[in-house]
């Protein structure tokens, strides 16, 4: 993980199995590596009262049948964080107390999925999050809003309003996004190169 410069710089753990009366997993990609890791210390049962909804790399498949196999109670694949995050509403409206939160994968995803718990009233503190796979963030652009995904370099393009942002270590927990500022707003001359540092 990256050093901590700002204290709002989102902190991640290691998943590990909880005590509760269901079990919900969010991760994307190689996010599932740890659901697996976290299976292989999971008393037996654990997973048949747990709710897995997994969003796959888009170039990869190795991980649906390995998370199947772990019989969930339920499994959801979806097609992108996006398409997910209203199932995910849906589940925690639902939701009973004694409902154990566990969210694994990329930051965009875990920052999402976060979000949305935060908004179901689930205090954020009570949510097991682990990073696992790319470092690539989710931006706002403090100048339009606007929201871009997967930003690898530094400074980043916004894909709204095309400035020149300077990728900030800040990071809104409401937003689930780090902050972009234009980095060369008294002289849009000066260019600096990007270099891709968020892999």
């Amino acid at each position: 993980m990256p050093a901590k410069t700002i204290l709002s710089r989102p902190v991640y753990g290691t998943l590990s199995p909880q005590t509760g009366k269901s079990h919900l997993f969010v991760a994307d990609a190689e996010g599932a590596s740890a659901i697996l890791d976290l299976a292989k210390k999971a008393p037996d049962g654990f997973f048949a009262r747990a709710h897995i909804m997994f969003i796959p790399d888009t170039s990869r498949s190795q991980f649906q049948a390995a998370l199947k196999a772990l019989k969930p109670a339920q499994f959801y694949e979806g097609p992108s964080i996006a398409a997910a995050l209203p199932r995910l509403r849906q589940t925690l409206a639902n939701a009973h107390m004694g409902l154990r939160i566990y969210l694994a994968g990329t930051e965009g995803l875990i920052g999402q999925a976060m979000q949305v718990a935060l908004e179901a009233g689930i205090d954020h503190s009570s949510i097991q999050t682990e990073h696992r796979g790319s470092w690539a963030r989710r931006v706002q652009c403090v100048h339009c809003k606007g929201i871009t995904e997967n930003v690898t370099t530094q400074p980043a393009t916004c894909a709204h309003c095309g400035l020149l942002l300077l990728v900030r270590d800040h990071y809104s927990r409401r937003l689930a996004a780090f902050q972009g500022v234009c980095i060369n707003a008294e002289d849009p001359s000066e260019i600096p190169q990007k270099e891709e540092i968020f892999r």
